[in-house]
């Protein structure tokens, strides 16, 4: 039928919502990086990695901003892949 949606079309809906929610913290900070991370990488995950990222956004900037600068140990059942890729992203100023 012509108003079915496709897998593929939620699947990319869902990773624009995760786009805008990574550029719109409310934290300059973390806009900036998880904004240009999520820009680099959420297009290409697959459902899994979509779930563990957004996961990942639940958690408080404060938290996310203290793992990736290193002030803080990261959880064991917080660590992923996704966080790994987030880890070794390279913010461009």
């Amino acid at each position: 039928m012509a108003g079915d949606i496709t897998e593929d079309e939620v699947l990319q809906r869902r990773r624009r919502r995760l786009i805008f929610r990574s550029d719109h913290r409310g934290n300059k900070e973390n806009d900036i990086l998880l904004g240009q991370f999520a820009q680099s990488h959420v297009m290409n995950f697959d459902a899994a990695q979509l779930e563990r990222y957004e996961a990942l956004l639940e958690e408080s900037d404060n938290d996310i901003f203290d793992w990736v600068a290193g002030r803080a140990e990261i959880p064991p059942e917080k660590d992923s892949d996704v966080l790994r890729l987030l880890l070794a992203f390279q913010v461009k100023f």
